[in-house]
């Protein structure tokens, strides 16, 4: 869809709107501020050149459509090729107009497309004088930049020394993870400094920062290569004639990072309904890249078709940048809610003035604990960075704090549990009711009794809630010691539902243990850690022997959640000891316990032969989708769990490390990601053949 532009409706407006759209690239370019985030910024230069392509007479010469990116800031280091910024294409038919208007250009179509993510950072040319990073310098306004070298060190992805000594220019993009952006600010605010509003203005204010007290990871990712003037004419011929696809090979091999290299394998498309394709796979994968984009770069690939289009004054005519929607947003945090969840957790969320972001109204986003509010600073009626990309929960990055007021106010902590008014322990970093599960009952027995815990059909929440009033459960075991004339004594329970209640409560005895494990609730755990844990040791006891050292050697659980699980079961005890003495099972089917005198984290549980032995034996396996045939009925938790009797590990995430992907109906970006990374992808019923013996 392409993104509206910004009305303009007289003269005067058209002044404002340059002078607000000059104000906000300066603020950005010198220090990573803006009182703009990026799609305001985007909608008011489109309504900028659409009023000056009504009034042609009228343009101002400070107007952002005649500059390049960065153009408001002042540089005195001479590019040796002018570093130009791109134009914007917002949706398939303007890309498709855009294409017709090159081939017109070049006077054929083009034959060959790349097509890679536009990375959402700083640009930087990178000077090597006989393989030695010599100078670094911002785009500036393109024909000069400023000298940022003492930046050189400090930059991951950008070499000090090329693997061969050879003269050129690297230009790419200095930008932050989102890993370095959060510790970032966090060593930005133990040095008293405010907390960026996001990554990509993290990136610009730190660049250029001097003589400060800490330094700051960055990342570097590489998307030209060109000769310098005091280049060998042999080089500078070589580059000359290579594509661009095979200039960030030979960039890549010269030991710098590019997004092929490290992020999304670099592609050419040679027709325009490929790009577009390829332009909806990166679209995809957005949410899970370990940084931001905010579109895709589309160039003609071959040299010769570069030269033929040439450039204009501001960006190239031969590549085009085509801009996703925006994922990050301005608005203001109205208030802050504490709720209450089912192990008795005291989350924090914020409540905001509502924004849309990537096609939906965004009203709540979320604050992880106390101690992260306290260490962003974040105050009611502060404008916020608000980060929402596909399916991911939204978050607030970071106060925009030069945009304070002074009207701002803290946010007030809890001093009791606001469900039940009991204390709360504060002793880690996310608060937790001293009631624990007990503060909220009512959530943690319709958690035990959902369909990927214990499965106890005909216990649902309503049921659960007539329970609890009437006094006749206050803990999982109790459901376990449920009679027939109890239950007959509720509303709208007659003798059938009775009797089909306390059958399911039966078949609940005999779940695995990796289910029961799972209802108990362990904060640190889910259904596949559960999982983990109870096919490692095999049987309660085992696992309640457990210290933390040994509670370590399962995959996933590091030094500091192990001991917070150790502790968890030691709490838990009790209840534990009644639900045994109630008949419910404590052992993993097809597991056995660990060796008791192993040291090497390796040993430990080993799943039967058969299963070590089965179908997916070494592989590890992403479902995604919704599944069809012999496999409709079962959940995901279902399904994963059959993953496992197989042999196999599974994973909610796609990566290198993935063996194979179950795409079902609907698959979207885990099946574009498996395509993109070469993994191999089964349908439902592939996948059912596959495992067939391992079916109920």
């Amino acid at each position: 869809m392409t993104t509206p532009a910004a009305v303009i409706v007289d003269a005067a407006a058209y002044a404002q709107a340059v002078e607000d759209a000059v104000k906000a690239s300066a603020a950005y370019y010198t220090g990573g501020t803006s009182a703009l985030d990026d799609d305001s910024y985007d909608r008011l230069v489109r309504g900028i050149a659409a009023w000056e392509a009504d009034h042609p007479d009228e343009v101002q010469p400070d107007s952002p459509t005649g500059k390049v990116a960065g153009g408001a800031v002042d540089g005195d280091v001479p590019h040796t090729v002018a570093m130009l910024s791109l134009d914007n294409v917002f949706s398939p038919e303007e890309f498709t107009t855009w294409t017709a208007s090159l081939a017109r250009r070049i006077d054929h179509e083009v034959t060959r497309f790349s097509v890679e993510p536009k990375l959402d950072g700083l640009a930087i040319a990178a000077r090597y004088t006989r393989g030695r990073l010599t100078r670094l310098i911002t785009r500036g306004d393109g024909t000069a930049g400023e000298d940022v070298s003492h930046a050189i060190g400090t930059i991951e992805g950008l070499p000090q020394e090329l693997t061969e000594p050879v003269t050129v220019e690297v230009r790419g993009e200095v930008l932050m993870t989102t890993a370095q952006f959060e510790h970032g600010n966090e060593v930005r605010t133990a040095h008293g400094g405010q907390p960026f509003a996001n990554p990509r203005g993290a990136s610009a204010g730190t660049l250029r920062a001097k003589e400060r007290a800490y330094t700051v990871p960055m990342t570097f990712f590489g998307y030209g290569l060109i000769p310098v003037a005091d280049t060998e004419a042999g080089l500078a011929a070589r580059l000359g004639e290579l594509a661009h696809s095979e200039l960030m090979t030979r960039a890549a091999a010269y030991g710098v990072n590019t997004t092929a290299t490290t992020a999304v394998p670099g592609i050419t498309a040679d027709t325009v309904e490929e790009v577009l394709a390829r332009v909806q796979e990166i679209a995809a994968l957005r949410a899970q890249l370990p940084f931001g984009i905010d579109g895709i770069v589309i160039k003609a690939d071959l040299a010769a078709d570069q030269q033929a289009a040439g450039s204009g004054s501001r960006a190239p005519r031969w590549a085009i940048a085509y801009k996703l929607p925006a994922v990050e947003k301005i608005t203001r945090l109205l208030e802050v809610e504490w709720n209450v969840g089912r192990t008795g957790i005291i989350a924090p969320r914020a409540v905001l003035e509502p924004v849309e972001i990537d096609g939906a109204t965004i009203t709540y986003a979320t604050l992880h604990n106390p101690g992260d509010i306290t260490r962003r600073d974040l105050r009611l009626g502060d404008h916020v960075m608000v980060h929402r990309a596909g399916d991911v929960i939204p978050r607030i990055e970071a106060p925009v704090a030069h945009l304070r007021t002074g009207d701002e106010q803290p946010i007030v902590f809890p001093e009791v549990c606001p469900r039940c008014g009991s204390g709360i322990d504060t002793s880690e970093l996310r608060w937790r009711c001293e009631q624990g599960r007990n503060c909220h009952l009512v959530a943690a027995l319709s958690y035990a009794a959902g369909r990927d815990q214990l499965d106890i059909e005909g216990l649902g929440h309503t049921r659960v809630v007539q329970l609890v009033d009437a006094g006749l459960v206050a803990d999982l075991a109790d459901l376990f010691a449920l009679t027939r004339e109890q239950l007959l004594g509720l509303e709208r329970m007659g003798e059938t539902s009775t009797d089909n209640l306390l059958a399911a409560i039966v078949t609940a005895k005999g779940r695995p243990l990796s289910r029961v494990l799972c209802a108990l609730g362990v904060r640190g755990t889910g259904r596949s850690m559960s999982r983990r844990i109870a096919r490692y040791f095999a049987t309660m006891d085992t696992i309640r022997a457990a210290d933390a050292e040994a509670m370590q050697r399962v995959e996933g659980i590091g030094t500091e959640k192990a001991p917070s699980i150790v502790a968890e079961l030691a709490e838990l005890a009790p209840l534990i000891d009644r639900l045994v003495a109630a008949g419910v099972n404590m052992t993993e089917p097809g597991a056995t316990p660990p060796a008791p005198t192993t040291d090497d984290a390796t040993e430990g549980g080993t799943e039967a032969a058969d299963t070590a032995d089965g179908p997916l034996a070494g592989m590890t396996v992403v479902v995604t989708g919704a599944m069809t045939g012999p496999l409709e009925k079962l959940s995901r938790n279902q399904m994963n769990e059959l993953v496992e009797r197989a042999g196999g590990r599974s994973s909610s995430s796609v990566s290198k490390k993935t063996t194979l992907v179950v795409a079902g109906e609907n698959a979207g970006s885990k099946r574009a990601k498996a395509e993109t990374l070469g993994i191999r992808l089964a349908t439902p019923d592939e996948f059912a053949t596959l495992i067939a013996d391992y079916l109920d």
